[in-house]
């Protein structure tokens, strides 16, 4: 999450970017854990996808997980980094319904914080019961601004951000996708509701709903004006 100025200097940088000429996708975070089968017990019980655990006869070992909807894995073992066990902080994951995600987690048996919104620029990634941190989610579920927290056993924290509509830039309009069934039935609930304001502001309805709901959508993942 950046502030208003810090967005409006990031939109400056990507309209004056130059589209790269390979295509350079980041697929792997690694963080640092000390009891390797610990940590995979914990991530299973997330639900995320394991996707190998692989030991070696010198010691080595790599395991990884993909989080549901994810293109980014984690990975953790042994023989696999010097950074000390606990030391991956704000590690975002990003929702589209801050409060619905949280409820599964807790279902799950994970100890995860209220949701808050930043009082403070940063405050997100101030330690629980900072004063930075306000209760609650922000005004209106307003996108990028609703937080929780929570960490595994070592102590590698996890930020949980609801985004609904991505700020413009983010997304290439003629790539747009959801991530899991349950972003797609979120996207639809909001396009029904906007079109059910348009169909009030025409007077009457609107037979091309479904290319009104794709057009809504893709622009909302894309942060372009929204159709009207």
């Amino acid at each position: 999450m950046a502030s208003v100025k810090d967005e409006v200097r990031s939109d400056e940088a990507v309209s004056d970017a130059k589209a790269p000429t390979l295509e350079q996708k980041l697929e792997v975070l690694v963080i640092p854990v000390s009891d390797v089968d610990r940590a995979k017990q914990f991530y299973k019980k997330l639900e995320w996808k394991l996707d190998a655990d692989f030991p070696f006869d010198n010691g080595f070992r790599v395991v990884q997980f993909t989080p549901p909807g994810s293109a980014c894995s984690i990975q953790f073992g042994t023989q696999i980094t010097s950074a000390a066990p606990g030391s991956a902080q704000g590690l975002y994951l990003v929702v589209s319904d801050i409060e619905a995600a949280r409820r599964e987690l807790i279902a799950l048996g994970v100890k995860v914080s209220e949701v808050f919104h930043a009082g403070t620029p940063g405050a997100q990634f101030q330690p629980e019961g900072s004063s930075g941190r306000i209760s609650g989610p922000a005004s209106d579920h307003a996108t990028y601004r609703s937080f929780a927290t929570f960490s595994d056993p070592d102590g590698n924290g996890w930020l949980l951000q609801e985004i609904t509509t991505r700020l413009p830039g983010r997304v290439d309009p003629t790539k747009t996708a959801c991530a899991s069934a349950k972003d797609l039935a979120s996207a639809l609930r909001r396009a029904e509701a906007a079109h059910g304001e348009h169909e009030k502001r025409t007077g009457q309805r609107d037979a091309n709903w479904a290319d009104w709901y794709a057009e809504y959508i893709v622009r909302e993942q894309a942060g372009e004006p929204l159709p009207q």
